[in-house]
């Protein structure tokens, strides 16, 4: 498991961390996005539900030794009933040192690809070594919220077929103690705990990301209301390749 432990550390520094790897040439993605976010305090006394369904496109182009990422999104935010059109879109830039530098950041929602915590593209280092990774080690992970450092376990899923795609797949589970401000609700501050999980596959030839489900869960209680009501808020987060989703009902459609 040694040499695991080095993967993985490798791994996390380049994909969890949001880094990008040196792409190998120019890219163009598309994907299907879809997510929900859950909110509740007290028995229910307040309560909120947001989803989201939409469209994505990640390209992938170089500038002498820069490559920038450019991910949109054009989707639906569905608050309780209320449906509205909107759009999103993030840019990264790999510098020639290998830093990522944010350009960009319209997405307030969270749904970008470019926007979460598994990398959009992988080095063809990091991908073999996640081909190589087998079994589960332990890792250390900053809480997307609070920065502090929660423990959790990478776990190898292999290689197989995703829709047209040969893929290698980890998934991840974290989990520490919350304490801060929430950011899409910056007057509640919570004390409790934070759990993140989540699964990514790459796809083998262009190291590209294929699926993504990620699921952050916060419960605790709000420290600043009288009542110290208990609350419970998930977010979740799915994105899929828009072939491999083509690829999976043409599937069915023959069964």
């Amino acid at each position: 498991m040694k040499r695991d432990s080095g993967v993985a550390a490798t791994f996390l520094a380049l994909a969890l961390a949001g880094a990008l790897g040196a792409p190998a040439r120019a890219a163009d993605q598309r994907y299907l996005v879809s997510g929900r976010d859950s909110f509740v305090i007290g028995a229910g006394d307040i309560e909120s539900e947001v989803q989201y369904r939409g469209t994505q496109r990640l390209t992938v182009t170089h500038r002498g030794k820069v490559s920038r990422y450019v991910a949109k999104v054009a989707y639906e935010r569905n608050d309780q009933g209320a449906a509205t059109s909107a759009s999103a879109d993030y840019v990264v830039d790999l510098l020639p040192n290998g830093d990522p530098l944010d350009a960009a950041d319209h997405d307030p929602d969270y749904l970008t690809v470019l926007n979460q915590p598994f990398s959009a593209q992988l080095d063809p280092k990091t991908l073999r070594d996640l081909r190589d990774l087998h079994g589960s080690t332990p890792f250390d992970f900053p809480s997307p919220f609070t920065g502090s450092v929660i423990h959790g376990r990478l776990t190898a899923l292999g290689t197989g077929i995703l829709g047209p795609h040969q893929v290698a797949g980890v998934r991840f589970e974290a989990a520490g103690p919350m304490k801060g401000r929430l950011p899409d609700r910056p007057g509640l501050s919570l004390v409790g705990t934070i759990a993140m999980s989540g699964s990514a596959y790459y796809d083998l030839d262009s190291a590209l990301l294929v699926w993504l489900d990620a699921t952050v869960t916060i419960s605790g209680t709000v420290s600043n209301r009288e009542s110290n009501d208990p609350v419970t808020i998930v977010y979740r987060r799915t994105i899929r390749s828009d072939d491999q989703a083509r690829a999976s009902t043409a599937e069915r459609g023959r069964r």
